[in-house]
Parts: C-alpha cells; structure tokens; sequence
C-alpha cells in the first residue's frame, strides 16, 4: 500500500511558495498528486513522519515496551528467543533485531550544546556508561523506521525515500523531547526509547521518545 501526503502537504508548499515571495500556479487542494510533486522527498517524508507519529508510531513503542533490566536478562540468555518475544525488525533474519525499552540511568557525561547532543549513562550503578541517549538534531541510525511493521521498503519508491523518512522519524523523537540545560552530570534520567541490537558489549544506543531528567 503505497503511503499517502495529505493536506499539510499542500499547506507547505504555499507556504514555502509564499516566504520565497515567487508567484506560483494555485494548487487545486483535490489534487494531492500535484502538491505532492512540487516537494523534496525530505519533504514528503517529514510530512509523513509527522503524520504517523502520534497514531502509529507511538502506539507501536508504547506496546513494546520492556524494562531495561529485564531485556538485558534475557538477552543473555538467547538473544533470537529475546527478539521473538520483545523485540521488532524488517523481514529476513539476517536484520538485526530493535528493541523499545524503559530504564532509568545516572548521567555520567553529557554533550547537550552541539546538534548530535547526548546524555551518556550508568543504568547499572557500576559507574561506567552503558547507554547513549541521542537527543539530536542529528541521530544516527534508523531503528525507529526499521522497527516500525508498518513500514515496509517495498512501499516506497526507492533507498533514497526510504532513507529520507528514517530522518523525518529521527526529527520528530527530537522535537517532542525537551533538553535540559546546565550541569546534568549526576542527575537522574528517566527514559522511554529505541535501540538497535548489536552485541551484548557494545554501548546501546537508543533514540529517546520520552525523556525525564531530575525527577
């Protein structure tokens, strides 16, 4: 099912259309096809990104929740038998599994005044960071377009696209998070978020979908 840009779509492009103060044709607001032509495919995917959020990408998180702690047991014990059971991924077992997880971690550095900002974290009271929250602007990876089962390559057009809507993904866990100011280390975060799996000593990061620092 090929996905969809709605009327918001049509709305930025008056609007970018306006601020350039060029005189453009009037979009018929019936014809989403047009309107959706005359965007970037960063465009189209952050307005889809937008339009996803809170309907089906939240609700797929929220649902797949599983205390840090209690992941970290049973990713010892067999790492597929705990993606069966927690865990999401695309088609093929060759892709690594992602996970939704909540825990709460003592910052022990943070980085919050550049555009990849991070909190680094003890959530095991050993001292020593074992989790990164990537606050963004810029996030690597793409776990939380990867984790989705909505959300599948075949639907869109091409690598490009579907990169394009990892980032649009990206931006948005980054807009409903706030970032805290100051000196964090030492505070206490409680947090919500994504990771992908890649071994069982590598530092996780996660993309945080909700984020309390200090309470």
């Amino acid at each position: 099912m090929r996905h969809t840009i709605l009327f918001s779509a049509i709305a930025l492009s008056a609007l970018t259309a306006t601020a350039a103060c060029k005189v453009v044709k009037n979009v018929d607001p019936n014809d989403a096809s047009e309107a959706e032509a005359a965007l970037t495919d960063e465009e189209r995917m952050a307005i889809y990104a937008r339009e996803i959020w809170d309907t089906d990408v939240m609700p797929t998180v929220t649902a797949h929740l599983v205390p840090l702690d209690e992941l970290r047991s049973a990713l010892a014990q067999d790492v597929d038998d705990a993606g069966d059971a927690h865990g999401l991924r695309p088609e093929g077992e060759a892709n690594p599994w992602n996970f939704a997880i909540s825990g709460t971690g003592t910052i022990i550095e943070a980085k919050t005044e550049n555009r990849a900002a991070k909190l680094h974290l003890d959530t095991d009271g050993d001292s020593e960071i074992d989790v990164t929250l990537q606050l963004g602007p810029i996030v690597r990876g793409t776990t939380l377009r990867d984790a989705m089962p909505f959300l599948l390559f075949s639907d869109f057009r091409d690598q490009i696209e579907f990169a394009k809507l990892g980032n649009g993904l990206n931006a948005m866990a980054h807009e409903r998070l706030t970032i805290p100011k100051g000196d964090l280390v030492g505070q206490t975060v409680t947090f919500e978020g994504m990771f992908t799996f890649k071994d069982m000593d590598s530092t996780l990061e996660v993309v945080p979908t909700a984020m309390t620092v200090g309470e």
